[in-house]
């Protein structure tokens, strides 16, 4: 991810890769849009041959600041401003939207923001903010997206739980009415008072679930392997990242009094994917196990799999 960020804001803790402007509070859609440097708008112009000649039927996506051309799309391909993706967020979540964090990819061919929703919830003991991830393309390679994710107050970890059963995502293609499909996510998405409820007794099941010492450390075993061919430095690194991830369930204070359990763990594997440092070993492998997207980490669900199936 590092290398692929254009811009962006963050607030609270810095990332893992140390980009982006940190800003003291989280701030509303005109200064995040301006923070996280996606104040520009997109602009279609025809297709042309070296020779002049106009291609049928294909756009090109400008980028109006610079004219940097961020893809050639479909005729039929609207585009979605990024004002209006935090209008968007704006119209769903009510007044007084903060929003977390913002940015532009890949050199503007992607953005994403983040917003708190105004109400938090307590589930076991503990108060969970629900966040809305949105993201967005202007090459024409992906859908809008845009998902709910909760987030422990405490430490700010990312509890992204494969719910089988809760409706927490939604994505549109860019043609046909924008405006009637994105009024649809009212329905498909915002039942945030029904997944909430479903994520409450899943994180009740899982304080239910109790996991020995030693489950723990094969659990981290099988999400950090060492292969066969490391090499003795690769295995050193391994083993002080599985050390890494040891310390964040055995030592962790704000967990402590959470008890052996599934839930300390997951909560533990979620600290160490959002704040761990990534081995200097290759591209592939950081992301696999430090990045989060529109569904979460893949490193967390993994995680989530193996106590689920225990």
């Amino acid at each position: 991810m590092a290398a692929e960020v254009e811009s962006m804001f963050y607030t609270r803790e810095k990332p893992w890769h140390g980009l982006g402007a940190k800003v003291e509070e989280a701030p509303s859609s005109k200064d995040a849009l301006r923070l996280a440097g996606l104040d520009w708008r997109v602009v279609q112009e025809s297709v042309y041959t070296r020779g002049r000649t106009k291609i049928p039927g294909y756009m090109a996506n400008i980028r109006d600041s610079d004219r940097k051309v961020l893809g050639v799309v479909s005729e039929r391909y609207r585009i979605i401003q990024n004002e209006e993706a935090f209008s968007f967020t704006d119209a769903l979540l009510g007044r007084g939207v903060r929003y977390e964090t913002a940015g532009s990819l890949q050199e503007g061919r992607k953005v994403w923001l983040l917003a708190r929703l105004p109400r938090e919830y307590i589930m076991s003991g503990e108060r969970i903010s629900p966040y809305l991830v949105f993201s967005n393309t202007h090459d024409g390679s992906g859908a809008v997206k845009v998902a709910l994710t909760p987030v422990r107050v405490v430490c700010n970890n990312t509890l992204n739980l494969a719910l089988d059963t809760a409706r927490r995502s939604w994505s549109m293609v860019h043609t046909g009415n924008i405006k009637d499909k994105i009024r649809e996510a009212e329905d498909t998405l915002f039942l945030a008072e029904e997944y909430m409820e479903r994520l409450g007794k899943e994180f009740e099941h899982l304080r239910g679930q109790e996991v020995t010492d030693g489950q723990v450390r094969g659990y981290i075993e099988q999400l950090l392997p060492i292969e066969k061919d490391a090499t003795p430095i690769q295995r050193k690194n391994i083993i002080r990242l599985r050390e890494d991830m040891e310390e964040r369930y055995f030592g962790a204070p704000d967990l402590k009094e959470v008890g052996s359990n599934a839930y300390r763990f997951i909560n533990a594997v979620s600290d160490f994917a959002t704040h761990a440092r990534p081995l200097r070993r290759t591209a592939s492998y950081n992301e696999n196990l430090f990045s989060r997207t529109i569904d979460g980490n893949p490193l967390i669900d993994k995680a989530y799999q193996l106590v689920k199936t225990a």
